[in-house]
């Protein structure tokens, strides 16, 4: 969108009165980020858990925010998955998007997707930077295995796997898949951190699917990093399912449909 001119008694840019304008200006989107950031931590970190009620104002006066940014922030986080609406005109509510078996596969399906092509990335580097970050994946990979070994704790686990992921994807791939890895991850990261606690049986087995996308970025060979990366997630979402239609969905609206199951029912499992 073009600038509009400046009129009549605008202030210029570069004077003192224009960067005070400039400031005032940008408090507003400063405002709606800080907003989006705080609102989307507590979401992920499960603070506010799946269901649950989100109040324009509560959240505006938790955050020491106006309501005019808020407002923006839960927009943006509507959009994109992780605040979801109920009822229509003055019976719409917020809640915090549910965690489902169907949502769950298909974000890890797109993470898997994104993190293929960043290791695929990751092989194709030159020897010396694809040396280091082999050899931080297989530091991390051997932590993660010692909690295998000693059934340590979840949020060790957790942190532990993030960093092995981030590892072929930060500072390797180009901005725009970047940029989409940093809008998905998250909403992946709600089903980890809610069932990783479950998923404490399956540490060894994710452990060997990690060794072989390290192995294969190490080899310089792209098709089998991607395959491998892609096959990880493709595996993990149906421990996710497994733990899902064991453990039951969270979140769900109480809704008095039939078959409609309530906030934490578990699941008929589905034929695969």
């Amino acid at each position: 969108m073009a600038a509009p001119a400046l009129r009549s008694g605008t202030t210029k840019p570069g004077t003192r009165a224009g960067r005070q304008a400039h400031s005032t200006a940008d408090a507003p989107l400063d405002s709606v980020a800080r907003a989006y950031e705080d609102l989307r931590r507590v979401i992920v970190r499960g603070e506010l858990p799946p269901g649950s009620r989100v109040s324009e104002r509560i959240v505006a006066e938790r955050f020491g925010l106006s309501r005019t940014p808020v407002r923006s922030a839960l927009h943006r986080l509507e959009q994109e998955g992780f605040v979801a609406s109920h009822g229509r005109g003055r019976e719409r509510r917020l809640i915090v998007a549910p965690l489902t078996m169907d949502d769950g596969e298909e974000l890890y399906s797109i993470v898997g997707h994104l993190e293929g092509l960043a290791a695929r990335t990751a092989a194709l580097l030159p020897s010396i930077p694809r040396k280091a970050i082999v050899r931080r994946l297989r530091e991390v990979n051997r932590a993660l295995a010692a909690e295998a070994r000693q059934q340590g704790h979840a949020p060790r686990y957790f942190e532990l796997d993030l960093e092995f992921h981030r590892t072929y994807v930060e500072g390797v791939v180009g901005p725009r898949l970047l940029t989409l890895h940093r809008a998905i991850k998250p909403q992946s990261e709600r089903y980890s951190r809610l069932y990783v606690s479950a998923l404490f049986d399956e540490l060894s087995t994710s452990v060997k699917e990690h060794d072989v996308i390290a192995r294969t970025i190490a080899a310089g060979d792209p098709d089998g990093a991607q395959h491998a990366a892609e096959m990880n997630w493709h595996n993990a979402a149906g421990r996710l399912a497994r733990i899902i239609a064991q453990h039951g969905e969270r979140g769900g609206w109480h809704a008095s449909s039939p078959g409609v199951p309530r906030a934490g029912a578990p699941r008929p499992a589905r034929k695969r």
